[in-house]
């Protein structure tokens, strides 16, 4: 029995473990409590879980199986098996898994999109392996079982990022990461020896410190610097400046264009150092990490961060800048069309069109690949991966192309965007392949067997004004269009019926676009297709607002609930004859009349809101309900206490 108690409660510290962060002892305790049996498919679901949150992808294979094969009923279990079969370089099984993860219901839409999206490159995985550069690669003397990556040159020293220092990184059971530099040999891929510290003026013994950039002139060294446990690893990174003066480099200090909420990393400046690039999964982006750029002026001042757009962005990461020599862009992404998790990328801007080139061979694998640099010239340089075959886990490697070749570039073909050039991903024999885009689309209404809706009108507007494009009625089916879309572009729908709620549904082309190198044929058409939930339009319905939160004994109108609140606003205005109350929920965590006060106080404030933005008052009642209508009634964990929290409007008349 005792033994039991003793894996059960490896189970517990291993579910803290997880949720601090903390994969490599997370690992350690559920894989005690799957020698017991212990919630077996949970268990192996969470051992594959922490194996993959901390970049190690080929060692939660197994465990994803064993739990899909148990049945876990995860949204994302099968997405994420397929992802890590993929790095493994299973691609046959790898896309059996996404197409079957694609056609399963109730997945969420953006893991679907992606799922099927997969399945396309991997069937062009071959296409991809046969961009083959020719250059020779050398895994560097210099790397250990340990992790070295994200290279960067200064003079004649290679400074780069190695996980040496004392303290263990609980999210990967690895040394934590500083910056260390070591001279480069006469024959570069020979250098060797024992890299030593970058600077003692540059160095935190509790953090990881990675990704180091130097402006042109070596005086200016950005890095990224976090993962100190005290807060949530994927958001404990920020960009760091120190600058060297009279030899001596200034201590750290926090650059201006961080996100305290966000994950901010991998630096590169421009070719002039007026332009620091960078990458950042902050709110609004276009997809996991994006590529962002802010400019410098004289006195060391950064504009507003930009991002670089959906061209460069994708849906997935997008990840370590570098602006060569000539200002041609290379990154690591694996949203664009690759062999395996990062690829190398290089974006190249011809009379505004901007083509990505994945790298091809040997630059790119299966795993990651990142990071790279030029060294000299543009035929040789350095770049990072955890390729099989390395040292450990990341490894630097140097790449060089034969000297007796007269190019510019360590490609073996011509100009890329040559239009007669075959490896040119954006022309067919010679013509530019062209894809039309359109929008159509089915209403339904929403209930548990859901109808179509004839006879509805939809309108379709663009994201930024209500100047129509066009209108659709629906069939009997339900269905309406076909409206050709744009690139890029935004728009709304807005469905109405009568005896319905009107309804305005949001579509963007972000991330939707299909690259180049999908195109068999000079015109391509293609459809999305979505589908609208209308609720009939009842008296005393009830409507939970999702996302409306309130600080903590409080009730003033925080900016992210007032984002909420705006579609409200707009659900008013499309059904211009709907009156509603407006009513606020707390949890049972204070006495009845306080929170009798407070929710009051709270339904009082968002009808305010949403009478300064229009809707007239004499459409909306305030009722404040305290603890009175609780949801979970003897709630215990804060997930609980939440759903209790929570602002609903009720339809009064329309």
């Amino acid at each position: 029995m005792s033994g039991c108690n003793s894996a059960m409660q490896a189970y517990k510290d291993g579910q803290k473990k997880f949720a601090n962060g903390e994969y490599d002892l997370a690992i350690k305790g559920f894989q005690k409590a799957a020698e017991a049996n212990i919630e077996p498919v949970q268990t192996s679901y969470l051992i594959a879980e922490s194996y993959r949150l901390s970049n190690r992808f080929k060692e939660a294979i197994p465990y994803y199986k064993k739990a899909i094969d148990g049945g876990i009923t995860n949204a994302d279990a099968q997405f994420q098996y397929a992802y890590a079969l993929k790095t493994a370089g299973q691609y046959d099984e790898a896309s059996a898994q996404f197409a079957a993860f694609a056609k399963s219901p109730n997945v969420p839409q953006n893991l679907q999109e992606r799922a099927s999206r997969e399945v396309e490159i991997i069937r062009i995985a071959d296409r991809l392996k046969s961009t083959k550069m020719e250059v020779a690669l050398k895994d560097l003397p210099l790397n250990t079982v340990g992790a070295e990556f994200a290279p960067t040159i200064i003079g004649s020293e290679l400074v780069f990022s190695s996980s040496k220092k004392e303290k263990i990184y609980k999210n990967n059971g690895q040394p934590m990461l500083g910056l260390y530099k070591i001279n480069i040999a006469s024959d570069p891929g020979n250098t060797q020896g024992n890299p030593v510290l970058f600077s003692q003026d540059i160095f935190s013994p509790d953090a990881n410190e990675g990704s180091p950039a130097f402006s042109p002139d070596g005086k200016t060294l950005v890095f990224a610097r976090g993962n100190t446990g005290k807060k949530n690893s994927s958001v404990d990174v920020d960009l760091y400046m120190s600058r060297n003066i009279n030899g001596q480099w200034t201590p750290p200090a926090p650059l201006p264009v961080n996100d305290s909420l966000a994950w901010d990393g991998s630096p590169a400046f421009s070719r002039d150092g007026k332009t620091l690039y960078f990458a950042s999964n902050r709110a609004g982006g276009v997809g996991g990490i994006d590529i962002y750029r802010t400019n410098m002026d004289a006195s060391g001042r950064f504009s507003r961060p930009v991002n670089m757009g959906r061209d460069i962005n994708t849906a997935g990461d997008d990840m370590f800048p570098y602006v060569a020599e000539g200002g041609k862009l290379y990154f690591a992404s694996d949203g664009h069309p690759g062999l395996g998790k990062l690829d190398l990328f290089s974006a190249t801007r011809t009379q505004g069109v901007i083509t990505i080139e994945n790298m091809g061979l040997p630059f790119n694998s299966p795993q990651d690949d990142f990071g790279l640099v030029f060294y000299q010239n543009l035929k040789k340089g350095f770049f990072a991966s955890n390729r099989d075959g390395g040292k450990g886990d990341d490894d630097i490697y140097y790449f060089a192309a034969p000297e007796e070749e007269d190019t510019t570039t360590v490609a073996k073909h011509t100009d890329p965007n040559d239009p007669l050039n075959p490896n040119n991903p954006n022309y067919i024999n010679g013509k530019r392949k062209v894809v039309r885009y359109f929008l159509a689309g089915t209403v339904i209404a929403n209930g548990e067997t859901p109808t179509p809706i004839d006879s509805a009108v939809v309108r379709i507007l663009p994201d930024t004004s209500d100047t129509q494009i066009a209108e659709f009625p629906t069939a009997k089916d339900g269905k309406f269009g076909r409206q050709p879309v744009e690139e890029g572009q935004s728009y709304q729908l807005l469905v109405q019926r009568k005896g319905y709620i009107s309804k305005r549904e949001p579509f963007s082309m972000s991330g939707r676009n299909i690259p180049p190198i999908f195109l068999t044929k000079e015109l391509t058409d293609t459809t999305f297709n979505v589908t609208i939930k209308l609720d009939k339009l009842e008296l005393n319905k009830t409507f939970v607002l999702e996302n409306i939160y309130y600080d903590l004994n409080k009730y003033n109108i925080r900016p992210d609930a007032a984002v909420e609140l705006d579609k409200l606003v707009q659900i008013l205005k499309d059904n211009p004859t709907m009156t509603i109350e407006l009513s606020s929920h707390t949890d049972a965590r204070a006495t009845d009349a306080y929170n009798m006060t407070l929710s009051q106080n709270r339904a009082e404030s968002a009808v305010a809101y949403l009478n300064s933005k229009g809707i007239e008052a004499d459409r909306m009642e305030a009722k404040g309900y305290g603890e009175r209508e609780l949801i979970v009634p003897n709630a215990k964990t804060e997930e609980e206490h939440q759903r209790n929290r929570r602002t609903e409007f009720t339809i009064l008349s329309y």
